[in-house]
């Protein structure tokens, strides 16, 4: 029963997700990335939700275990929409169309490790999920060289690609920009971390990826509130935040990990408005203040 009535949600999601994307958000079919352009004038900060994707391209739908595709699990659920207050603000997003099993947007391309310190950190086309169970159905589905390189030029440069031109826009506009990248993590996973998660973790690589004032301001706004928010522990920061991150070249970038519980139910399956209306105004806190900081540089 449990199992059924994950896959309905995973289905009302799906189709909820189809009925955003025409009403508010501007893409190709042929993209494997979503944008939503800000309803207001324009300010320094692109949004990046690199993992929310939950679809799968038709051609590699067989090669995927059915019931782990019918709700990847390492999805970062909900996270795009928990944003969606950003553009009133003048913010643009970007997200993904695809899953991180198809090709994860935040590791490497030589899917080179993130951490050293004996951590499991799925790779940039994991055969596994988090737990470790297998996504595919057999072993000779495990994409090689010439597929990761394929689903590297159709889906995994596209989005770099286009967070590239973005960013460089508003740079053009306003001199320097911020790339804020939102990710969601459960509350416990004992195969990365034996304790529980905090609420929220601030990467910036050890401060490499961005000024200084930009990140003291999302730390003392995050913390404003009565979450926890650690920085740099467990995480510092993806491919995507070091890869953008050029402060000395006027472009910024953070990431925030948070917990899932912190907006959704607490067996992670269903979005919890009361939840997430607390988190909206942390963040919302969070990106005005950016915006003056932001202004300064």
């Amino acid at each position: 029963m449990h199992s059924s009535n994950v896959i309905l949600n995973t289905f009302k999601y799906f189709c909820l997700s189809i009925l955003l994307f025409l009403s508010k958000a501007h893409f190709n079919m042929d993209d494997p990335f979503v944008i939503v352009e800000p309803k207001n004038k324009a300010v320094p900060i692109i949004l990046s939700v690199p993992h929310c994707g939950t679809a799968f391209p038709e051609e590699l739908m067989d090669d995927y275990n059915p019931q782990m595709i019918a709700q990847p699990d390492d999805t970062d659920w909900f996270v795009n929409d928990l944003y969606d207050f950003v553009t009133d603000l003048g913010i643009t997003i970007i997200h993904a169309k695809y899953s991180r099993w198809v090709i994860d947007l935040n590791r490497a391309p030589n899917s080179a490790p993130l951490y050293d310190d004996g951590r499991i950190i799925t790779g940039l086309t994991t055969a596994t999920d988090f737990f470790g169970n297998d996504i595919y159905t057999s072993k000779d589905k495990i994409p090689e060289a010439h597929e990761i390189q394929r689903r590297l030029d159709n889906y995994y440069w596209p989005y770099y690609t286009k967070l590239e031109q973005l960013l460089s826009k508003r740079k053009e506009e306003h001199g320097k920009v911020l790339l804020w990248d939102a990710h969601s993590i459960r509350h416990y996973i004992p195969t990365i971390r034996q304790e529980i998660f905090p609420d929220m973790i601030l990467g910036d690589n050890d401060e490499k990826t961005a000024h200084a004032s930009l990140i003291n301001t999302a730390i003392n706004n995050l913390r404003s509130s009565s979450f926890t928010v650690n920085h740099n522990d467990p995480f510092k920061g993806g491919h995507i935040t070091r890869y953008f991150g050029r402060p000395n070249e006027n472009m910024h970038a953070l990431q925030l990990e948070m917990n899932k519980i912190l907006y959704m139910n607490d067996e992670e399956i269903h979005y919890n408005e009361s939840r997430a209306g607390m988190v909206r105004e942390v963040l919302k806190r969070t990106f005005e203040g950016l915006i003056t900081s932001i202004e300064k540089l």
